[in-house]
């Protein structure tokens, strides 16, 4: 039997943004509500399913830190593929269940000392979407099946599912997701929250479970833009272990400073226009988004785009090749003992233990990588899916339409979650595999919902431009006129929807 529903008397604390905060921000109290939102939303009531694992104690450290540092106490959630002293580093896997390294990923490090409080981790699709081309995004053996707050019947996407489901529930001021290529911007979008996957480089990713040293990132996820700001200033800077972070301390500051002015008068913007997808309601949006741009006095040029194929095709050679190299060298690093240390100890591990880790899905991505080994084939690969997606992708329509963003929705409204025949992504809409690839940033910001179900508008731009995509979503986020959805913790429901009762018969429109 699960515990009474009482979410609605509790009051949701987001936390005071650095830009614009209008009340005293109270650590100690913001913990306590996220802690009790997670026990009666989480837990019990519509169960959530988002977080695995809290600190009962973090109220009291929040307090503790309430006058130290960038954060002052504000909570964090961490996805379960970064590692954390406190608790194990799973992936959502129960190959790594004992995978209790006590260590902190150096991103972890930097926010602590800014004083961010880890509040605990969250689930996620399993080995961040990457084992099976059939999967349930926000499913692992781990954590269960993540729901989304907004209808709890649908996906929260993958693969930083359980974060994004925590920021739109209450669970934390803020979470921190991971992205090789739409695992932050999707659940963001679809959750109605603001993500940010920033350029790769900017937050290191030692002691992170990895897929691709080429794709991968780590990046925040928030109830606004100001506030993935805060997190991402409190998370990156350059790492001696991570050489892609080499000039990250070049690049890193406050990215929160110029977020409250920020304007986008005179600003040129591209509409992807072939990416913006075929639903009517999605194109909707985006129309009321552009008329938001529009009155906030930005220049709007349509960009005729379609990419190559072959960037996907060869994105795909460069994950398998580099999931099975980066996995070994995660896995032999782990200072645990009877733990896998190959890709292929993993893939035995799921065989003997199908009857849970493959009672949904399997392994064929596994199996792939296993046997892609060809070095040159896959160098070859990764420089053409970059040039594709950065050189000739991205930086290309910048200088060729003399503009300083691209944008589209961000994906389509979240879909039902069935864990028999997989996700079911509404095609042709978005253009994040350029940012992924390329390893460029890319915000997303809700621009409002189809049906109660929210989605996002895309913003992207060229490598280290991280602050100024931030100060883009910021002014679009003061000019939005879009209403936005609020979760409902319930099952899906069209909207003005009559429901028959007693003998009565079914309303119909005639």
């Amino acid at each position: 039997m699960k515990r009474t529903f009482l979410s609605l008397a509790l009051p949701f604390i987001a936390g005071a943004s650095a830009a614009g905060a209008t009340t005293p921000f109270d650590a100690e109290s913001e913990a306590d509500n996220n802690i009790e939102r997670i026990r009666q939303l989480d837990d019990a009531g519509p169960q959530i399913n988002s977080v695995i694992v809290y600190d009962a104690d973090a109220a009291e450290k929040a307090g503790a830190a309430a006058d130290t540092g960038y954060l002052r106490g504000r909570t964090v959630l961490v996805k379960d593929n970064i590692e954390t002293a406190e608790w194990a580093t799973t992936a959502g896997s129960l190959a790594l269940k004992g995978n209790i390294t006590g260590r902190d990923a150096p991103m972890i490090v930097n926010l602590r000392k800014s004083g961010g409080v880890v509040l605990g981790k969250t689930n996620l699709s399993e080995w961040a979407n990457i084992r099976d081309d059939n999967s349930t995004s926000g499913w692992s053996a781990i954590g269960g099946l993540t729901r989304n707050p907004h209808a709890i019947d649908r996906n929260s996407c993958g693969s930083s599912a359980g974060s994004g489901a925590a920021v739109a529930a209450g669970f934390a001021w803020a979470a921190i997701g991971t992205e090789t290529d739409g695992s932050i911007t999707c659940p963001s979008s679809v959750n109605g929250v603001v993500g940010f996957k920033p350029t790769v480089g900017m937050v290191s990713r030692t002691h992170v479970v990895p897929i691709s040293h080429s794709q991968d990132t780590a990046g925040p996820m928030a109830n606004s833009v100001s506030d993935a700001a805060m997190l991402l200033t409190a998370l990156a800077g350059s790492d001696s272990t991570d050489s892609a972070t080499t000039d990250a301390d070049l690049y890193k500051g406050d990215f929160t400073q110029g977020l409250a002015d920020a304007s986008l008068k005179g600003v040129r913007i591209g509409i992807l226009k072939n990416q913006i997808g075929s639903r009517a309601d999605v194109r909707g949006l985006f129309d009321a988004a552009l008329a938001d741009l529009t009155r906030a006095g930005a220049v709007l040029v349509e960009v005729d785009f379609t990419p190559d194929r072959a960037m996907y095709r060869d994105e795909f050679v460069t994950l398998l090749f580099e999931l099975r190299d980066d996995m070994q060298s995660y896995l032999a690093g782990l200072p645990g003992e009877d733990l896998p240390r190959t890709l292929a100890d993993l893939i035995a591990f799921n065989k003997a233990n199908a009857s849970v880790e493959m009672r949904w899905f399997g392994q064929s991505i596994f199996e792939q990588a296993e046997g892609t080994t060809d070095r040159e084939a896959y160098e070859t690969a990764r420089k053409n899916a970059f040039r594709l997606a950065g050189p000739e992708g991205i930086d290309k329509l910048l200088a060729e339409n003399n503009v300083a963003f691209l944008i589209a929705p961000t994906t389509g409204p979240a879909w039902a979650s069935d864990l028999v025949h997989g996700d079911n992504y509404s095609g042709g809409i978005g253009a994040g595999s350029l940012a992924a690839i390329s390893g460029y940033p890319h915000l997303t910001v809700p621009m409002g919902a189809v049906e109660g179900l929210p989605v996002g508008l895309s913003i992207m731009s060229g490598k280290w431009r991280d602050h100024e995509v931030l100060k883009a979503g910021a002014a679009y986020e003061k000019a939005r006129t879009t209403p936005l959805a609020t979760p409902s913790f319930e099952r899906w429901k069209p909207a003005n929807s009559i429901a028959p009762s007693g003998d009565s018969e079914p309303i119909m429109k005639k």
